[in-house]
């Protein structure tokens, strides 16, 4: 077996079989030819089967010396997994990786905007141009829904169910999910529909599509990232934003102002409950408030007011 064949393999099985996101599947493409092109440099090692463990050390060692920690974990990660792989298919008799550490990384805490600054780079939005009614409604479906951008770009007129009051969103590994709407933000979108989107000629492909650039097809992520930051500038705001940073500041309001964090975890298609706690970090006082709120030890003094003391 060759590196092109079991790269292929590999590949095929964390689309197939993993359900992984293309993203995803392209950083692990990416990684494994990293390593081919190295060892054909260095090593006259010709195929995944017989690579050595020493030989995986010393490349992630020369590795190291140009990547963050982050990226030397994912490096290390996608490898564990390729060659675990091989073992669980009998193609080797060993996982060359089960030794090798990756570096201990603390969890990145997600930025976020407050309210406020939610409605000023909303506010920076010129409804005089043709794509102003577009891009407020970018801005209020990220933030009111809670989407990645890869959901937003890929959310489709018949998507929406206005009148159930819910979205259909297409998550990773094409998991799909009923995610609340507001009011507002179906105003915002009619709007656009309305005012935009339904005086545009969208190419064949992308009639479904509901937020089309100006030549009638999906907009791209970078344009998106444009948009943002753009708006961020004009706003005057000068923490580092991104299209993220709306869905960031969507779960975070959410648990400031009571919810359920298995509700989140659903809104946001979180597979695990440890992704989402993540966002408890913003406001330690939530968890006093619910400890005043429910816990059952929690005491009256003698003129019936709540003792404070809890």
């Amino acid at each position: 077996m060759n590196w092109q064949q079991a790269i292929k393999e590999y590949l095929d099985f964390l689309k197939l079989e993993r359900g992984l996101a293309e993203n995803s599947i392209n950083n692990y493409h990416f990684d494994l030819r990293k390593l081919e092109n190295w060892l054909l440099q260095v090593e006259s090692v010709d195929n995944p089967l017989s690579i050595p463990q020493e030989t995986l050390q010393q490349f992630i060692y020369e590795m190291a010396k140009s990547l963050s920690a982050r990226s030397q974990a994912r490096l290390i990660s996608g490898l564990k997994g390729f060659f675990g792989y091989l073992l669980d298919e009998e193609y080797r008799p060993d996982n060359p990786m089960d030794l090798i550490e990756s570096p201990k990384l603390g969890r990145k805490l997600p930025d976020t905007l407050s309210t406020e600054e939610i409605d000023q780079l909303i506010a920076t939005v010129d409804l005089s141009k043709n794509e102003g009614t577009r891009n407020q409604a970018i801005f209020e479906t990220l933030y009111g829904c809670g989407l990645r951008v890869s959901e937003l770009l890929d959310l489709k007129l018949s998507d929406l169910f206005f009148e159930e009051g819910f979205i259909l969103v297409t998550g990773k590994g094409d998991k799909q999910r009923f995610v609340p709407i507001a009011k507002d933000t179906q105003a915002f979108i009619s709007r656009y529909m309305e005012e935009t989107r339904d005086l545009q000629q969208a190419k064949p492909k992308f009639k479904d599509t509901l937020f089309l650039n100006r030549r009638g097809a999906r907009l791209t992520r970078a344009m998106i990232f444009t948009i943002v930051k753009n708006a961020a500038a004009a706003a005057g705001i000068n923490k580092n934003i991104s299209p993220h940073t709306f869905r960031h500041s969507f779960a975070t309001h959410l648990l400031q102002n009571g919810a359920d964090l298995r509700a989140i975890q659903q809104m946001l298609g979180h597979e695990s409950i440890t992704t989402t706690e993540i966002y408890m970090h913003v406001d330690r006082s939530h968890l006093r408030k619910v400890m005043e709120e429910f816990h059952p030890r929690k005491k009256k003094n003698t003129d019936g007011e709540e003792n404070p003391s809890l």
